[in-house]
């Protein structure tokens, strides 16, 4: 039995014995525990793969899993067969991946500074050079998330310069927003918002096209949920969004690893397991319909 912290309306908070629910079954990434799961809507993992400081992860329309870690990416059956992967070299890091229409999958490569389109037989379809970061952002910190929008663009998480890039098809920079820490994922949005979380900036925002704020989250608007380092993030068909809050950094064990939220910034639930996890970084919901190949689920 494992001890769940529920935060109260009232802000008062108790410590229950209650088993742990997760109200929906999700796939996630753990990096600082170093693992990629599967957990049941009642709270029990019920598949787990290690890997190196996993990142973004995807469940496929074929029921795979699709995820990338320092040193690559890789595509796996339930019972753990690699169907596909990709391997990056020496002082590289890859925290970004995406699966595509044409079932090539899209990573970016931190240290070559690159975005890769690989097709399933390993080979590169497309290569895009990415301006190299100022000398001063370390290899870990160039790049997070990556998206491929529906019109062949692609949004690209430049982490230590707080910085979405937004590139044509072919590679040509189109805008750079500035935002206020170290982006961590970019979704674009049906309505042509999008929405940053900002890492250790303690920060979420949603920009319409014109780069306006038109809604954010900041630091101490949730009782017992304060902002730490905001990671991944899905916006669900309901209008609500789940944002991962990252724990490491001086926070495990504090608060819950994830949370559901509304538009006027009410939890209708939030997840925390400390005994088998300690920093849930980004999240894809099990439950919700949709092709990820085919941007159906936002994230």
């Amino acid at each position: 039995m494992n001890i769940k912290v529920i935060f109260l309306p009232c802000s008062i908070m108790l410590a229950i014995v209650l088993p742990i629910r997760a109200q929906h079954p999700f796939l996630c990434t753990d990096s600082v525990a170093g693992k990629v799961c599967v957990v049941s809507a009642e709270g029990k993992i019920e598949w787990e793969y290690s890997c190196n400081h996993p990142q973004d992860c995807w469940r496929l329309p074929n029921g795979n899993y699709l995820f990338c870690h320092e040193r690559g990416a890789i595509e796996m059956t339930l019972d753990k067969k690699i169907v596909w992967e990709y391997k990056s070299g020496e002082k590289t890091e890859v925290h970004g991946c995406q699966p595509l229409p044409d079932g090539n999958v899209l990573v970016v490569e931190c240290g070559t500074c690159r975005l890769l389109e690989i097709a399933h037989d390993g080979k590169v379809a497309k290569e895009i050079a990415l301006t190299p970061p100022p000398v001063s952002v370390k290899l870990h910190d160039q790049f997070r998330g990556v998206r491929r929008t529906k019109d062949g663009h692609y949004l690209v998480c430049r982490k230590g310069e707080h910085v979405v890039q937004e590139l044509d098809s072919d590679g040509k920079s189109l805008r750079e927003i500035k935002v206020p820490g170290d982006v961590h994922e970019a979704v674009l949005l049906p309505d042509g918002h999008l929405l940053v979380t900002c890492g250790d900036g303690h920060k979420v925002v949603e920009l319409d096209p014109d780069e306006k704020v038109v809604w954010e989250l900041n630091e101490n608007e949730l009782p017992g949920n304060p902002l730490r380092l905001m990671a991944g993030c899905q916006r669900l068909p309901s209008g609500n969004t789940i944002f991962c809050n990252y724990l490491g950094h001086g926070h495990l064990g504090e608060q819950s690893q994830f949370f559901e939220i509304t538009r006027k910034k009410k939890i209708v639930w939030q997840f925390a397991d400390h005994t088998n996890f300690k920093t849930i970084n980004q999240i894809q919901l099990l439950d919700i319909p949709g092709d990820v190949t085919k941007g159906e689920i936002l994230r």
